[in-house]
This record gives C-alpha cells, structure tokens and sequence, in this order.
C-alpha cells in the first residue's frame, strides 16, 4: 500500500497562500473592498474570494475606479459576474469627476493619474479600511517592492522605504483612524499562473483575451484596434490582423499582440515562452517613463 501524497502543487499552494491573505483581511480590518475591473487578475481574485468563504457570500463589496475609457466587452463582463456572486458594486467614476470639475483630465490622453484622486475620494466616502488590489510582483519594478499588506498613511499615500516585515506570512494590519491598506493576495503569481489558475478551474473571462482578427493600427511598435477610443491619425494605415489583448486596460492606451491562441490552453502555451510582461507589451500609459508606475503608486495609486 502507497503512502498518500500530501504535498501541494505550485498552483495549490498560491491558492491556499491567497485565500489565507483574504480571510486574514476580513478578520482583522472593518471595512475591506475588493478592487474589480473585469480584467484577468481581478477575476482570479474574484474567484478565490469566492472560494475563501464558500457556501457565504463574499462578505464586502467590490469596486471599480472607471475611467469612463474601458472596453465595453470587459464592462458587460463585469457587471454580469458582480451580478451572478450577488455582491455589492461600488462605482467610481473619473467621468463624472471631472465633470465636477474635481479632477482635470491631462491632454495625452492617459487618466491614469487622475484616478488616483478619485480612489482616494471613494475611499474616504465609503470607509473602507483595506482594499484588495489585484497586482503581481511579476508585472512592474515598483510593483515588485510591494509588500502584501501595504501601509498607506492618512493621505493613501505609499512610502517603499517604510513598509512593515512579513517574516513566516505574518500581517500587521493594525491601522489608525484615516490609514488603510493595500493588500496583494496574487502577490506571488505570475502571469503564467494566472492563466493555469482560470484553466484549471475553468473561469470564464471577457473574449478580448483571445485571439481575433481585428483592424488595428501600429503605433510606436504597439498595435492598437481600431475601436470608439482609437481612431486613425492622418498618415495612419489601417489593416487587419489577428491580435488577442494579455492585459485590459483603457481602451485608448492599451495595446494588443499578434497571436492565434483561441483557446486559454493556446494563452498559456504563448505565455510559457514569453519574455516580456504584459505591461511592457501593451500597455502605452506606463512608457511616460521608468519610474512612471512608482510615482503614481506613492500618490496613493494601485
């Protein structure tokens, strides 16, 4: 007779690791939210959520910060999963902050930056104490310093030099009155594992992330599809081409690749050989500079 094997996969143990990061949250924070924009990462942070407190809901709501400048296919994603888990939807919008005049949109086009004034505001008007961000260490340099309960003071705003230790997966997430915290449950996975992870459990996801022909034009080495944010420039030339996107950002700013993966199985056998992250793949907003993402996130954004 064979001893049994109790030793966990790789995908297992990132599992287990996240879903202990989120009830650790619910159990020491008041007021937690879950950051959900429709994209990949969120929607496997979604899904464990889902599996930490199964058969109960999940018990906070979610949130996303639009930009007003998103596919619409990912929106329609969105609110038909939001719908499904029976979860609370909390809905930022830059759109109509800026029509308040609360925020000024900057002329490349990118809103990124004025997202995080509208973060911070939804944070304080809802008082949420821990929100839940979907980002990889894999993914960005300044993401990669991040730790996974990540202190933010009164003004949401990040210091990399003056982080708490996280030594045995222990988590302070002790908080004064108007500090919060960003918390990374997919710290530790990589885009590949992502993708194993929506395979493996069979996790549905907007169509975009798959290959399909589409008019694109090439800017700056990127191919961008047509669509109603990207329109043709004078000199441009618009042809055809079979792209999926790795990442889904705003519809403006977001690049997509050249590939033939229908199949999530087809994705993860284009990601295993892969060489660049998908942010540098795809996405324009992060090549203003080197440090573009860092600086954002010590404003307090994601």
């Amino acid at each position: 007779m064979t001893s049994p094997d109790y030793r966990l996969t790789q995908l297992e143990t990132l599992e287990a690791e996240s879903v202990h990061v989120i009830r650790e949250v619910a159990a020491e924070l008041e007021r937690p939210v879950l950051l959900f924009s429709g994209g990949k990462d969120s929607i496997v942070m979604l899904e464990l959520a889902r599996k930490a407190f199964a058969p109960a809901r999940i018990p906070f709501p979610v949130m996303h910060v639009d930009t007003g400048l998103n596919f619409p296919e990912v929106l329609d994603f969105r609110d038909k999963r939001v719908a499904e888990l029976g979860v609370q939807l909390v809905v930022a919008s830059v759109p109509d902050a800026i029509a308040a005049g609360t925020v000024k949109e900057e002329p490349n086009g990118s809103r990124n930056r004025i997202q995080t004034p509208v973060l911070l505001d939804a944070v304080e008007e809802h008082g949420f104490t821990a929100l839940f961000g979907g980002a990889r260490r894999d993914e960005d340099k300044a993401r990669a310093k991040e730790r996974v309960f990540s202190f933010r003071d009164e003004f949401g705003q990040w210091d990399p030099k003056n982080q708490r230790p996280e030594l045995w997966d222990l988590y302070n997430g002790r908080i004064h009155i108007g500090e919060s915290l960003r918390v990374f449950p997919l710290s530790n996975w990589t885009e590949l594992d992502i993708w194993q992870y929506i395979a493996r459990e069979n996790i549905a996801i907007p169509p975009l992330y798959l290959a399909q022909e589409r008019e694109v034009v090439e800017r700056q080495g990127m191919l961008y599809a047509v669509n109603e944010f990207i329109r043709p420039r004078d000199g441009e030339h618009v042809f055809r081409e079979t792209v999926r996107y790795r990442t889904v950002g705003d519809a403006n700013l977001t690049a997509a690749v050249r590939s033939h993966a229908v199949t999530v199985e087809e994705v993860i056998a284009e990601i295993a050989v892969t060489r660049m992250t998908e942010r540098g793949a795809t996405r324009g907003d992060d090549k203003v500079s080197d440090a573009a993402m860092e600086d954002r996130k010590k404003e307090g954004y994601f």
